[in-house]
Parts: structure tokens; C-alpha cells; sequence
């Protein structure tokens, strides 16, 4: 199933979108020739973006395993991009089949190939709809009818929360999350950084002619985000160094510009 708002078709190919970019680091083709363009002004100034993005997925992969394998049956994907195969509930129903996935999205190009590709599946939804507003995403139908809030729920916030303002207050939008869950259930978190940056310029001021600015964050801006949760070892690292499977190929990779993390709700 799909929400399909009055927007769905109101696709902005004018400017770079960051889902589209993000599409194009991990070597996807569901992207146009403006967000390539940008895409590859960033890598110029920054040649971890590309590194950057794929470590992030594989850290999606292990940190959803993970919380399936705690218990989570459910799980709400905010911010989830274009589908990238293996998608959030295929990793998750590696690990146990009845895995429900609520995927969100703010663009509606998201949404055309989340119909294509993911909501044909039994016990998958989408709904199209901004991080910014939590009570909208917890409140509409198409959430309420997979995700039961009586049992442990899993929210990604995967590269997400980099696009949000300080003025719109992105520990207010994870404490609204939290607040709705009930205990057991995890929040899996990841965002950009510059703390490991090499100077090569400023890759904020390409995003800045895109359809979302970026707001790199500091460790402690972004551990302040799990507020309210217990994190799971190894805490807040970047995101190659969380459970990696290779520890030692993972620390010799400086180069990842996201940090992650996981926190459980007691």
C-alpha cells in the first residue's frame, strides 16, 4: 500500500535533490543529470561522500538485523530515499519473515519507485510525508495499520536529520518518536559529520542550491539526540566502526563522515 498525496506527481527535476544524490554515491541510476552534476561537485570537495554513503548502508543493514534479532517485528523507515535492494524489510525478513516495514518519504519521486518496487509486498507500506512532522508520520492510517504501538517498534532516522534546521529542532522531532513507543523498542540513528573532513572546500554550499540545506553535526550534537535512551555498544562511532563485520578494516577507514548509533528504549 501507498499513500499517494496531492503531490505525488509534483516531481522537482529544476534542483539536486539529496535522495536522488544519495542514489547516485551508492552507484544507482534513479537520479537526473542535475543531481549527478551535484553530486559529483560534492565528491570533488569532499571524496568521502561516496565511501560515506555506502558504509551508511551497510550500517542500516547490520543495525536493522540486529534489532530484529532482539525482537522488533516492526519497523518505521523515515527519510528512506529511493529503494536500494537489499531494502530495510528484505534485510529484516532475512532474520525473521514477519517483519512489518513502514517505509517515509518526503519526496514523491521516493514515492513512485516505493509503488514500483516495495509496496506490492505483504506487510509493507509508504507513505509520503516529512520527518519534520512526527505526529503526522505516528498518526496516519497507513502507519497505524502495520505498526502496533503496544509492541516494541524499530525507527530508522538514516541520514536524515543532517537536513533539518536547528530552528526546527531535530532533538524535538526524535523526542516526539521516542515518546510514542513503548519500552523495548529502538531508535537507529545516523548523521553527517565534518568532524573527520579533510579541508577541500565546503560540500554544504552545494546542497544549499538543492531541495534540503545540509547541517553537518558534532559526536556530541548527535549523542545528545538519543536523549531518553539507553545506547547499545559501541555508542556513537562513525558508521563503519558499529558492529562492523571486519573491526579491523573498519578502523583503518577514516574516511566515513557519518556517525551512527542505537538506542533502546527501557
Amino acid at each position: 500500500m501507498v499513500e499517494q498525496g496531492p503531490s505525488i506527481h509534483g516531481i522537482d527535476t529544476s534542483r539536486p535533490h539529496p535522495a536522488r544524490m544519495y542514489d547516485y554515491y551508492l552507484g544507482g541510476k534513479d537520479n537526473y543529470e542535475i543531481d549527478r552534476e551535484a553530486a559529483e561537485r560534492v565528491i570533488a570537495m569532499a571524496p568521502e561522500a561516496r565511501p560515506s554513503a555506502r558504509a551508511n548502508r551497510r550500517f542500516l543493514l547490520r543495525a536493522v538485523q540486529h534489532v530484529v534479532r532482539q525482537g522488533v517485528r516492526q519497523i518505521i523507515d523515515i527519510g528512506t530515499g529511493i529503494p536500494t535492494s537489499p531494502n530495510t524489510h528484505e534485510a529484516a525478513r532475512q532474520i525473521a519473515p514477519d517483519v512489518r516495514v513502514a517505509y517515509v518519504d518526503n519526496d514523491p519521486i521516493v514515492a513512485t519507485h516505493a509503488e514500483a518496487r516495495l509496496t506490492n509486498t505483504p506487510g509493507v507500506g509508504f507513505l509520503l510525508a516529512d520527518a519534520r512532522q512526527p505526529r503526522h508520520i505516528l498518526d496516519h492510517p497507513t502507519v497505524r495499520k502495520l505498526i502496533d504501538f503496544d509492541q516494541p517498534v524499530a525507527v530508522l532516522l538514516l541520514a536524515v536529520l543532517h537536513f533539518v534546521k536547528d530552528e526546527e529542532d531535530p532533538a524535538g522531532i526524535v523526542a516526539a518518536l521516542r515518546d510514542a513507543l513503548p519500552a523495548g523498542s529502538y531508535l537507529v540513528l545516523s548523521h553527517g559529520t565534518g568532524d573527520f573532513h579533510r579541508a577541500g572546500g565546503d560540500a554544504s554550499e552545494v546542497y544549499r542550491a538543492a531541495t534540503a540545506s545540509l547541517h553537518l553535526r558534532d559526536r556530541p550534537a548527535v549523542e545528545a539526540l538519543f536523549a531518553g535512551l539507553d545506547l547499545l555498544e559501541p555508542g556513537v562511532v562513525q558508521a563503519s566502526r558499529w558492529q562492523p563485520e571486519d573491526p579491523a578494516a573498519a578502523a583503518e577507514d577514516s574516511r566515513v563522515a557519518f556517525y551512527g548509533g542505537v538506542g533502546v528504549k527501557r
